[in-house]
């Protein structure tokens, strides 16, 4: 195998790892006190398209993301409850794909100098982003939001699964902590 060839499968293996590590972040209002919510209720589903008609209105997506976000927020004591029964706070969730391109050089020398090689990887971006509004004001309290890659999702409900719980794991680790 020939020097060149290595150090292009080297480059396209770092940045199809480096793409696909999860970056999340979270906003919380200032002076908000967790402690005096209880409990939560879903609002309606957002009608705005994901941008993969895939994911689109993808049952089996919503129901992953509903199932972690209601585990993660019993971890927390907050109680699920039906929007009638007036809850102190109201969740939503959006998800968009996009497609993003990565280039990178890697330099190797050359018997007449230095040439540079690029290397372009191409992979499906998702963000992932969790509302959670104080019923009582309408204000936004928090918001969570991940972006990954989300190569292989749609082919593999499990990876979707995994994908979903890891997120929002992470979202809510410590959202009643900020």
């Amino acid at each position: 195998m020939k020097a060149t060839t290595l150090i292009g499968i080297v480059v396209a293996t770092t940045l199809a790892t480096g793409c696909a590590s999860m970056r999340i972040g979270t906003y919380v209002a200032r002076d908000t006190d967790f402690s005096k919510y209880q409990t939560y209720a879903w609002t309606t589903a957002d009608a705005l398209p994901v941008g993969d008609p895939r994911l689109d209105h993808n049952p089996i997506l919503v129901d992953y993301l509903q199932g972690a976000v209601e585990r993660g927020l019993h971890k927390h004591e907050l109680l699920l409850v039906p929007p009638s029964a007036h809850p102190d706070l109201l969740l939503h969730f959006h998800g968009s794909v996009r497609q993003v391109v990565s280039v990178a050089g890697a330099s190797r020398a050359h018997e007449h100098g230095a040439s540079e090689d690029v290397e372009v990887v191409t992979y499906d971006e998702g963000t992932l982003v969790i509302d959670m509004v104080d019923a009582r004001d309408g204000r936004l309290v928090w918001r969570g939001w991940a972006i990954d890659s989300v190569e292989g999702i749609v082919e593999s409900q499990d990876q979707m699964k995994r994908k979903v719980n890891e997120a929002v794991a992470r979202l809510l680790a410590n959202f009643d902590e900020q």
